[in-house]
């Protein structure tokens, strides 16, 4: 983790803060019918170092079977910090996530369940327009649990264009001893690239 003493890097950190609060204003909570989601996304990024590998797995809904994966290696610059992951993670995703074809994206990481109320699904959302999943391993500090709700070992939080209601529902459908299908093979995949 980069030094957080250092009053430049406090500084910056502090302007990107308040890019996040202006840009949660632009997420968008609606409703997805679950017969309108036929393929589900997961990406999921391990590290090496300063490489990372992204991996994307898209199934069926709600049967999971997987109809393509993929992987991307790339190198990342920016350090792991808390609450401001989305600046380490978002080039891995969107260079694996590209033109892919499905309907809701699960993302591994917190969405509008953020400080901030942007974490990293929220940003991948407003990026590529389409329904954006949040889901963590655990909740983040200072974060209201009207939030997010629990489902097995996950914590799902609106990302974009979906609400909380059809994220849960679309998570428990995908929920494989305690955590979603996809975003297990896409965990599995990323880590099996990264050796």
């Amino acid at each position: 983790m980069i030094e957080l003493n250092n009053y430049i890097i406090r500084e910056k950190l502090k302007k990107i803060a308040e890019v996040q609060e202006r840009l949660s204003k632009r997420i968008t909570e609606r409703p997805v019918r679950r017969e309108d989601v036929k393929t589900v996304g997961a990406v999921d990024v391990s590290y090496r170092g300063n490489t990372a590998v992204s991996a994307l797995v898209v199934c069926t809904f709600p049967k999971c079977e997987v109809l393509e994966t993929r992987t991307v290696k790339t190198q990342v610059g920016f350090p792991y910090v808390p609450t401001y992951f989305f600046l380490r993670e978002t080039r891995p995703v969107l260079l694996v996530v590209g033109n892919a074809n499905f309907d809701v994206l699960l993302v591994e990481g917190h969405g509008r369940a953020h400080p901030r109320g942007y974490g990293l699904a929220s940003h991948i959302g407003l990026l590529i327009g389409k329904p954006v999943i949040g889901v963590a391993r655990k909740p983040l500090r200072g974060v209201s649990p009207e939030l997010y709700r629990r489902v097995g070992k996950a914590y799902v939080s609106v990302g974009h264009l979906i609400d909380l209601t059809s994220a849960v529902e679309i998570v428990k459908i995908l929920n494989d001893n305690g955590y979603p299908k996809p975003l297990k093979l896409a965990d599995k995949l990323s880590k099996r690239c990264n050796r």
